[in-house]
């Protein structure tokens, strides 16, 4: 698999610097927007696993408060998330810091997206398949259903991905998804603010979890 290994790298960066540089009154903006209404952090940081598991700090622009309860636990998702917040992540804007990954070479623009450290040791062996690539901020799963189909169906995009990966494949998953971003396609679970906890391939049981993917 020549283009993983020789080229990928140079079209992310071929593609990401000029981009950066292009958006960063935009980049400017967005954090003073949610420096006034968030107050620090403006940015989001959170250990997930990239290739062959590495961990990372994966960067995002902040999007909930940090409310708790009379008990000192996070508020549900759809409680914390700012109005400001929904349309950063209905826009996917809440995403761009994660160029700077991009340019670390921590993530890729296009690969299996980078989910939470706990899932690690939920996922079955072809499932954990997906971590044989650098990660990426958008992926064949998320041009075909993101957070509207189950982990299992995600899952099987994604190794499917892996196994497939091209140029011209990358190049398609860019182009669907500027078209998914534009008409907001598929942003949240059915009747969830964000999305839902993996449990695990042979469990029914999920819950919300606090700010991921």
């Amino acid at each position: 698999m020549w283009y993983p290994r020789y080229l990928k790298r140079f079209v992310d960066l071929s593609i990401t610097i000029p981009l950066i540089v292009v958006i960063s009154p935009v980049l400017m903006v967005l954090a003073s927007c949610i420096f006034v209404t968030l107050g620090r952090p403006v940015l989001f940081r959170q250990r997930r696993p990239g290739r062959n598991g590495k961990l990372f700090w994966i960067l995002k622009f902040r999007t909930m408060t940090d409310a708790c309860d009379a008990n000192g636990r996070l508020l549900p998702d759809g409680v914390r998330l700012t109005r400001l917040g929904q349309f950063l992540r209905s826009t996917s804007l809440d995403e761009l810091p994660a160029l700077w990954n991009v340019l670390k070479g921590e993530m890729s623009l296009v690969g299996p997206r980078p989910l939470l450290v706990e899932y690690l040791d939920l996922y079955t062996p072809e499932q954990s398949q997906r971590h044989q690539v650098v990660p990426g901020m958008t992926g064949w799963a998320q041009v075909n259903g993101r957070n509207a189909i189950d982990w299992e169906t995600k899952f099987e995009l994604d190794v499917w991905y892996v196994h497939r990966c091209s140029l011209w494949l990358d190049l398609a998953i860019l182009f669907k998804t500027f078209v998914k971003v534009v008409r907001r396609d598929d942003i949240n679970a059915v009747g969830e603010a964000t999305t839902k906890a993996f449990a695990g391939s042979k469990s029914d049981s999920v819950t919300n979890f606090r700010s991921a993917a």
